[in-house]
């Protein structure tokens, strides 16, 4: 999931905001312009995509069985549907310009107000979940790599590491963080041919046999899935950023059918790999000895550490509107500066505390991504499109609003569940 938002008005330079103040912060893909191309438009959303999901899709696989490739897959279908009705909404209503704008339209104030609690939701869980990958790759990189300067705790490399990035979030300047957000396909091309490089020449054997399907886990699984298709929250402002809008489709089904294929082909080489073994993210199950796996930790490591302004810009602005206007913007980029600080702190606090990445991410996929991937588009769609849908249309996308609170409600338990579970077995309490 590499992503981030920002508010339309906002981009330039501080010429004033033209949103409506009682409207939340807008999303915009960073990298989108006004005239994207189809070509364009397909990288930012296969950028989008790709992200801290694809770390756990052998996990996923071992998780849940091969059978459950094809939930892999289905989901893939699903999101490319959701992403799909999310551009009708648009065309239906055209001064919707961004994801929050869709939920006003079907839904009211109240719809404004869900959508942003869950894309502020989305965007904590994220940064949880990327502090936790940062901590988890750091404490297998630096020791292999400075052995020389002996044992200094994982805990202490991630604070260091976060501390390293936090100037980052007193950054007023959006155009100064915007180039970050193309290293997410970097870093996530370097973790694929990783695995790939080590699936071919690493020698790996697993004698560990994995299941055709474990049925009891499939609730934690989907939230994992989900977790690796949620981009939802940007399409709209992708859609409105083309020159040819109309092709919106066919970028959803190219970018997913290119993001579905990778994550398939990653899940299936990983597990098969490595089986019953695999580690929550795949990079820590790579043999550390080889010089790929090294470089593989180190892409892992350096991704949070870019992430994080471009998570928090979304917050960051919001916050600066709802300051008063008679305050000076020293005093609000310190504001800034010291909330986004603050909030990263907290966020390290609480990665340190639950440093269990497979659990944080199908708890962030089951609780977020699946209402914003696919419960809510469906919702807009039948509250927005309802005049013009078939009967099978509207008997279609109410059964995914429903698999959607399904799925929520089931994977949100289990992977609750399970964290708690862990958390006392570790700590003992």
């Amino acid at each position: 999931m590499s992503r981030t938002m920002i508010c339309v008005a906002c981009v330039e330079e501080n010429k004033g905001c033209e949103c409506e103040h009682e409207k939340p912060v807008k999303e915009l893909a960073l990298e989108a312009s006004e005239n994207s191309s189809f070509l364009h438009s397909v990288i930012n959303m296969v950028g989008m995509l790709i992200g801290l999901g694809q770390l756990s899709m052998p996990y996923a696989v071992e998780s849940g069985g091969w059978m459950s490739i094809f939930l892999l897959i289905f989901f893939g279908i699903l999101t490319t549907y959701t992403s799909h009705i999310l551009g009708n909404c648009i065309r239906r209503n055209p001064k919707s310009k961004s994801y929050s704008d869709i939920g006003y339209s079907a839904f009211g104030r109240h719809g404004r107000l869900i959508t942003s609690l869950f894309i502020y939701l989305e965007i904590f869980m994220a940064l949880v979940s990327y502090t936790i990958s940062l901590h988890d790759n750091i404490s297998a990189a630096f020791p292999a790599t400075f052995s020389n300067h002996g044992h200094f705790p994982a805990a202490k490399l991630t604070a260091v590491a976060v501390a390293i990035a936090l100037p980052s979030l007193w950054i007023r300047d959006l155009s100064s963080i915007s180039f970050l957000s193309s290293g997410g396909i970097l870093m996530s091309a370097i973790i694929f041919g990783s695995v790939v490089y080590t699936a071919v020449f690493g020698g790996v054997i697993d004698d560990g046999r994995i299941p055709v399907l474990r049925l009891g886990n499939i609730p934690t699984v989907s939230g994992i899935y989900l977790f690796s298709f949620g981009g939802h929250i940007v399409f709209p402002n992708l859609y409105t950023s083309m020159k040819d809008p109309s092709k919106f489709t066919k970028v959803s089904i190219v970018s997913f059918a290119t993001v579905t294929a990778l994550y398939t082909a990653l899940a299936m080489t990983g597990a098969k790999m490595f089986g019953p073994s695999v580690n929550s993210q795949i990079t820590l199950s790579l043999p550390k000895h080889l010089l790929v796996t090294k470089i593989a930790l180190w892409a892992t490591v350096l991704t949070p550490m870019t992430k994080y302004a471009l998570e928090f810009a979304p917050l960051a602005i919001q916050l600066e509107r709802s300051l008063p206007s008679t305050m000076s913007d020293r005093t609000k980029l310190l504001a800034r500066g010291l909330t986004g600080s603050s909030l990263l702190l907290v966020i390290l606090a609480l990665a340190l505390t639950v440093p269990y990445f497979g659990y944080v991410l199908s708890l962030s996929g089951s609780l977020v991504s699946v209402t914003i991937a696919v419960t809510l588009p469906a919702a807009f769609y039948l509250k927005i499109c309802w005049d013009g849908m078939s009967k099978f249309t509207r008997v279609a996308n109410l059964g995914f609003v429903v698999l959607g609170c399904v799925l929520g409600v089931l994977g949100s338990f289990e992977s609750s569940k399970l964290l708690v579970k862990e958390l006392i077995r570790v700590h003992g309490g």
